[in-house]
């Protein structure tokens, strides 16, 4: 059973933000894939909740050549993954939409919304950190935009004040002949939290970014990774190098009732190998 609790659903941002500032510790509710579960098993209580899905700000989805992506806040993910323009300019992203859930689940589920519960298995992070996404925040006093690399800052928790909402999210446009992929190992088949997931983005001037999630509390780019990666020719020779270099920049976390750190570093390699020869174009073992 629902505890009580206030429901306002404002038609424009200023409403929103007014609501927030006499209402200090209000929750936000787009998707709800997350709270409404936690509210329906009595994990959380809350006073007041806020719905954004009528602001016109968070209801933007757009691409604009020689600009990138704007991904509003109410954007289900299954929108992101059935967008063609998306498909073929930010595929790593796509490949992590689509793991997402289950496609009812991604109906309603929004990628903001991913980011914001902050869990370490989320798995749209570590593309987002490939892309050089950046969050756009906002409440009375204006408008911030965070680095996607500062915006998660612990297991559920972010940059966002209690005064804050989220509107979206933006990616920088990428140039023509990029190539990108997001690999996950999740403990079992189908609809499971990752384990390890790995974003990897082959750049046109031969950069290589890489990003993982759900080893650490939180999702990090491994760019001294990437600095050793740039000193070596990008051949199917590298491949076995990778997988054993990608472990010494990441710090698992403890044993959990997912996988133990073993298991987590033997993963992130594999995925590593996989991810390099996907992008080079050699086919993997």
């Amino acid at each position: 059973m629902l505890s009580k609790f206030d429901y306002f659903r404002p038609d424009n941002l200023q409403d929103a933000l007014k609501y927030l500032d006499k209402n200090p510790g209000t929750n936000i509710l787009a998707g709800g894939t997350d709270i409404m579960l936690e509210l329906r098993s009595n994990k959380i209580q809350v006073k007041n909740l806020l719905d954004v899905k009528n602001i016109p700000e968070t209801k933007n989805l757009s691409y604009t050549p020689g600009k990138g992506l704007f991904i509003g806040a109410s954007i289900p993910v299954n929108r992101i993954s059935e967008d063609a323009t998306i498909r073929e300019k930010y595929p790593a992203l796509v490949n992590s939409t689509d793991a997402l859930a289950s496609y009812q689940i991604r109906n309603r589920a929004t990628l903001v919304g991913n980011i914001c519960h902050a869990s370490p298995g989320a798995d749209t992070s570590a593309p987002l950190l490939v892309y050089n996404a950046k969050v756009h925040i906002v409440s009375s006093q204006g408008t911030r935009i965070v680095e996607m690399a500062d915006f998660v800052t612990g297991v559920k928790k972010t940059t966002v004040k209690d005064n804050e909402i989220v509107i979206g999210v933006s990616l920088p446009d990428v140039e023509d002949g990029e190539k990108s992929i997001y690999l996950r190992k999740s403990r079992i088949k189908g609809h499971d939290l990752c384990n390890v997931g790995l974003a990897m983005r082959l750049k046109a001037n031969g950069e290589m970014y890489i990003a993982i999630a759900a080893v650490e509390p939180i999702p990090i780019r491994l760019k001294e990774l990437e600095k050793s990666l740039a000193n070596k020719d990008l051949t199917e020779d590298v491949a076995p190098w990778i997988q054993e270099e990608i472990k010494k920049y990441i710090n698992p976390r403890k044993t959990s009732v997912r996988s133990s750190a073993e298991y987590r570093y033997h993963i992130a390699g594999v995925l590593a190998k996989r991810g390099y020869l996907n992008l080079i174009e050699k086919e993997a073992n």
